[in-house]
């Protein structure tokens, strides 16, 4: 534990004063743990800023999800200024069963000690103490082993939800579930994932006729991963689908896939290019006839995915094509693209844009009897289309004072982040 000397343990830390031998730091994090309000009351030895451009440290962090169900962060110090060329990178790991708050803690634990080093070439750093506080009934011990695993890295999920709402002459409720098994380990990973939902909705019209309107979705997916190199992998995928919306009484698909990866695997949470290749059977089983006559039918598929993901201290970029086509009839097919980018243009400027853009050419499920103007409105099932999309643009523009060190939560609402 880092505090400034004198402070008292359980004081709340008052922000230093603000002047050039502080070491300015801007926060550039999101996730769970990403309690900025906490940062700043927890670790007053720096002046924290709101823009890059004022910081003489950027701490950049990203994450992703670890084999045990928690989350591994991944802290990047990137010195700027006088500290231009100094990058120091920092992990903390966190357990699936560990709260919000334990997460936080961590995490910040984990920034406080990668400041030290910017910190301690200042003259803020003869204020700081440093205190090791052994964990109790333990002594250190740094070549420990982790103990015995009795389950095998598996790790196991279950999940239900559902809500009520309705008025005099509406009402309608829904039913969530899922259901997970993962194992994830360096050489091999496996993931089975099973999730459903039904909704229920019930309407008096003006003629005070009842309409009722009911769907449901069930969903089943399962993964198996070998990684081969640093760069190349491959598996099976396989998935399984029930849903009123799309005429399926069930879809199954499956075959083998390969995946390459242009940077390391070890990169992934600051950059990935990756190529996917997937070759499927797929069968199908329909609720009504189909718009081609069939009620069940059996088609080969082949499936092509490149994904790029990029964080950087200018922001982040990610993006994914899909490709699906039908080898039994190659004009049946489906491209996705789903993108988006996060940009500080200049100072206090950020751009924010996210797209998904479809070409649909694989709607053969569609069942041959029209739809009814309730299916429509209600949007019981699928229409026809060519293509579909979804734009989102936004820009945010901040100014005024460059420091942002105090926080006040009075009148907050309870919202803590």
């Amino acid at each position: 534990m880092l505090t400034p000397l004198g402070a008292a343990a359980q004081e709340v830390a008052v922000p230093p004063p603000q002047s050039d031998q502080v070491v300015r730091v801007f926060y550039d994090c999101n996730g769970y743990a990403c309690d900025f309000d906490h940062v700043r009351r927890e670790i007053a030895f720096v002046d924290w800023v709101r823009d890059r451009q004022d910081a003489d440290v950027h701490v950049l962090i990203t994450n992703e999800h670890t084999g045990g169900g928690g989350t591994l962060y991944t802290v990047a110090l990137i010195g700027l200024r006088e500290f231009a060329g100094t990058v120091d990178t920092l992990q903390h790991a966190t357990a699936a069963t560990d709260t919000q708050a334990e997460d936080r803690a961590g995490l910040t634990q984990t920034i406080r000690l990668g400041l030290v080093r910017f910190v301690a070439a200042t003259p803020i750093g003869r204020e700081l103490q440093i205190i090791y506080e052994a964990p109790e009934g333990a002594g250190f011990s740094a070549g420990a082993l982790p103990a015995a695993d009795p389950w095998n890295f598996w790790v196991f999920r279950l999940g239900v939800d559902g809500s009520v709402e309705g008025e005099e002459q509406q009402s309608a409720y829904s039913v969530e579930g899922s259901a997970s098994a993962d194992r994830t380990t360096e050489a091999f990973k496996f993931n089975l994932e099973l999730s459903g939902e039904y909704v229920h909705e019930k309407y008096t019209l003006s003629d005070s006729t009842e309409l009722v309107s009911a769907t449901e979705r069930y969903t089943a997916g399962a993964l198996a991963v070998w990684s081969l190199t640093r760069h190349w992998s491959a598996g099976a995928v396989s998935d399984a689908e029930r849903s009123t919306y799309n005429n399926l009484d069930l879809r199954v698909s499956g075959g083998p896939a390969v995946e390459y990866n242009i940077f390391p695997y070890e990169e992934s949470t600051r950059k990935a290019f990756t190529f996917l290749y997937a070759l499927e059977m797929a069968y199908f089983n329909y609720r009504e006839i189909t718009v081609e006559d069939a009620l069940s039918e059996v088609r080969p598929r082949h499936r092509l995915e490149i994904g790029v993901g990029v964080t950087q201290p200018w922001g982040n970029i990610w993006g994914q094509v899909t490709g699906i086509q039908y080898l039994d009839d190659p004009k049946v097919h489906r491209i996705t693209l789903d993108a988006g980018i996060d940009l500080r243009v200049f100072r206090g400027f950020n751009l924010e844009v996210s797209t998904e853009i479809a070409r649909v050419k694989d709607q053969f499920f569609l069942p041959a009897e029209g739809l009814s103007d309730e299916d429509i409105l209600l949007e019981r099932q699928a229409r026809e289309t060519n293509f579909a999309f979804d734009l989102s643009i936004g820009f945010s523009y901040r100014f005024g004072s460059k420091f942002n060190n105090v926080v006040n939560p009075r009148m907050g609402g309870g919202d803590h982040h």
